[in-house]
C-alpha cells in the first residue's frame, strides 16, 4: 500500500500538507487509474457497439472487459446481470422505476430504512407516490442499529420490496444484510443492497449474500466518478421494462413498434462513459493488487486508533457506535456547529465531511443539523489521525 501512487495527496492546502478524510464521499484515484483515462482517450476513443472499424472494436472489447472484470469481482454469475450506470443513484433509480412500474401497485408496502441514504428513499417515494403504495421505514436504536427484532413484523403480504444499505455512509453502521435477506426471502420479498459504502471495505459476494439486486458506485473506491454498477438477478432483470429508451437497448425500430435488446444493453441506452468504465476496471485491478482483506484490516485499525484518540477529547459526542462499523467517524463538539468546526479543520489541511450527508432523517432522529465526519481509505496515516485530534483540539478552544 503506497501513498505516493496518489499523487493528489502531495497537495498542501492553506499552507498544509492535505490530510484527507473524506473518503465516505469519494476516495482518490491511484495514478493507473489517472493513466487508463488518458490513454483511453488518447488511443482508443469511440463510440462503442456500433461500429465496424477497428477503433470501435477496440473500444467495446475493453469496455466488455471491465464487464467481466466487475462480475469476477463481485461474483456475479454473469455478464448479462452486470448493467453500467453514473452511479449509485442512477442504480437505484431505475430498480425503484422499472421494479416498481411492473410490480407495485396501489396499496402495496416498500420496505426501506432509517437510516438509508437520500438516495435510497427519495426514488422509493417517487414511485410510492406515484403508484399510490406505502413507504414503510426500519427504526435504528441510540447506537445505530436497526432493529432487528421489530423486521418481522414490517415484512408483510404487501411488501414488494426492501431496499437496504449494506454500510451506512453517517453512522458507519454494518447491517446484517445476511439475515435481511434470508427472512425477505422466505416471504418472496426480493431485496436491493445499497452498498456504495461497502465496496471499498470488505469483500462482497453477491451469490453468497442472494440479494436481488446491488448497486455501487465507482468513485467510492479508486475509480472515477461517472461510473456505477447495478447487479440484478436475470429473472428480474428479464422481467422489468427499460428505464430509458434510445439507442443500444433496442433490436428493431419502427414508427409501430420496438422490440428491446438482450441484457445487459436493454438497460444501458444511450452512449455510456467508456473511459470511466476502464477506469473502474483499472481500479478493481489496483484493489485486487493490494487486497481488499489487506485493506479493509488497515482500514479499521486506522479506524480504532481514531476513536481511541477523538474519545480522549472532552464535550466530544458520537453518531454510530455500532458494534460493526465501517472507518466512518461521525462526531460532533457540543455547543458548535459542526460547520464552523469542519471550517477550521480545513485550515490546517484537514479535509472532513460536514452536514447532514444526505441523511437527513439520521440528523432529525438525533436532533441535530449534521455532524462532523472522518472517513478513512488504506492511504491514510496514524500521522494524519494525529493531526486530526490536534486540529479538533485547537477549534474547540477556539470556538468555545
Amino acid at each position: 500500500m503506497n501513498r505516493d501512487d496518489f499523487p493528489i495527496l502531495k497537495r498542501t492546502i492553506n499552507n498544509h500538507r492535505l490530510v484527507y478524510f473524506d473518503n465516505a464521499a469519494t476516495t482518490q484515484k491511484p495514478q493507473t487509474v489517472i493513466d487508463a483515462l488518458s490513454c483511453y482517450y488518447a488511443h482508443f476513443n469511440s463510440n462503442i457497439h456500433r461500429g465496424v472499424h477497428g477503433l470501435s472494436q477496440e473500444a467495446t472489447a475493453l469496455f466488455e472487459e471491465a464487464r467481466e472484470c466487475v462480475k469476477k469481482f463481485i461474483n456475479a454469475p454473469s455478464n448479462q446481470e452486470i448493467i453500467f450506470t453514473r452511479g449509485t443513484t442512477e442504480s437505484i433509480n431505475l430498480v425503484a422505476s422499472s421494479f416498481g412500474k411492473t410490480f407495485i401497485n396501489e396499496g402495496d408496502e416498500v420496505l426501506i430504512t432509517e437510516m438509508e441514504h437520500h438516495s435510497n428513499i427519495v426514488p422509493w417515494q417517487m414511485i410510492c407516490e406515484e403508484k399510490r403504495a406505502h413507504l414503510k421505514v426500519l427504526p435504528f436504536n441510540e447506537k445505530g442499529e436497526l432493529c432487528m427484532d421489530l423486521l418481522d413484523g414490517f415484512l408483510t403480504e404487501k411488501t414488494k420490496i426492501v431496499a437496504v444499505t449494506h454500510t451506512s455512509n453517517t453512522l458507519g453502521t454494518i447491517n446484517d444484510i445476511s439475515v435481511i435477506i434470508e427472512k425477505a426471502h422466505a416471504k418472496n420479498i426480493p431485496v436491493l443492497i445499497d452498498g456504495a459504502q461497502a465496496m471499498s471495505h470488505e469483500k462482497i459476494d453477491v451469490q453468497a449474500l442472494d440479494c436481488d439486486f446491488f448497486a455501487f458506485s465507482g468513485h467510492k473506491m479508486y475509480a472515477p466518478m461517472g461510473v456505477g454498477v447495478l447487479y440484478g438477478k436475470e429473472k428480474w432483470l428479464n422481467a422489468m421494462p427499460p428505464y430509458q429508451g434510445g439507442g443500444e437497448m433496442v433490436r428493431h425500430v419502427s414508427f409501430e413498434k420496438t422490440t428491446y435488446n438482450e441484457l445487459p444493453y436493454k438497460f444501458e441506452a444511450g452512449t455510456p462513459s467508456v473511459g470511466d468504465v476502464i477506469g473502474l476496471k483499472t481500479a478493481i485491478d489496483y484493489i485486487e493488487s493490494i487486497g481488499i482483506e489487506k485493506i479493509a484490516d488497515f482500514q479499521q485499525e486506522l479506524f480504532q486508533y481514531a476513536f481511541e484518540k477523538l474519545s480522549q477529547i472532552e464535550e466530544i459526542e458520537f453518531f454510530g457506535t455500532a458494534q460493526h462499523k465501517a472507518a466512518i467517524i461521525s462526531f460532533n463538539l457540543k455547543g458548535i456547529h459542526p460547520y464552523d468546526v469542519g471550517t477550521i479543520l480545513d485550515q490546517y489541511g484537514i479535509a472532513v465531511r460536514t452536514g447532514h450527508h444526505c441523511t437527513q432523517p439520521i440528523m432529525t432522529r438525533f436532533g441535530i443539523p449534521g455532524t462532523v465526519r472522518a472517513s478513512f481509505a488504506f492511504y491514510n496515516t496514524f500521522e494524519e489521525i494525529d493531526l486530526l485530534v490536534e486540529a479538533v483540539n485547537k477549534a474547540k478552544k477556539m470556538l468555545q
